[in-house]
Order: structure tokens, then sequence, then C-alpha cells
């Protein structure tokens, strides 16, 4: 009999280049709750706990904020996004257009 188990992005993210591509991605779609669950399985991946030490949240808040479920605020984002190296920077949805000269 084949045992299965639920699938872990996080058994996976094991080199930088992966993560930033992964998290990329989760950005591309602009879906708040998926970029939050994708922040959430490179914390599991990082290692939760010294997430945790870093942003002075507790494992259980982070869990439930990166959960995809949860609605955490910029200021919770800010802090996970500084923790895991990661800087927050908005840009231009579309590219200006050049004047024609």
């Amino acid at each position: 009999m084949i045992k299965l188990r639920k699938f872990d992005p996080a058994r996976y993210l094991d080199s930088e280049n992966m993560i930033e591509e992964y998290l990329l991605a989760a950005c591309e779609g602009g879906d708040a709750s998926h970029i939050a669950r994708v922040l959430g399985d490179i914390a599991r991946a990082r290692g939760i706990a010294e997430l945790a030490r870093k942003t002075g949240l507790t494992r259980q808040a982070l869990y439930k904020a990166l959960s995809g479920e949860g609605n955490p605020g910029l200021a919770t984002i800010t802090k996970v996004a500084d923790a895991l190296g990661l800087k927050l920077s908005l840009v231009p949805a579309t590219p200006k257009k050049q004047d024609a000269a």
C-alpha cells in the first residue's frame, strides 16, 4: 500500500534561488492570502522558532498570520520580511511609456 502525505512546499525550499522564485511567483498573482501563505512556507523552511525570536512574535501568532487564513497587518508582514532578509517594495503595475521624441 502506498502512503501519501500532504504536500509541503517548505520541504523543497532548500536554496535561496528556490525561495526567491517561489516568492516572486506568489507576488505576481497579487493574492494577499497566498503571499502570506508563501511567507509562512519560507518561514517554516528556514525555521519558525528563529523567525519568532527575530520578530518578537510568538510561533503561534506567526503560524496563524502566515497560514493564508489569517489577515496579517502590514506591520507583521514587514517584520517577517525583514527577519527573512527580504525587502518590501512597491513598483508601478505597468511600465511607463517613453515619450516619442
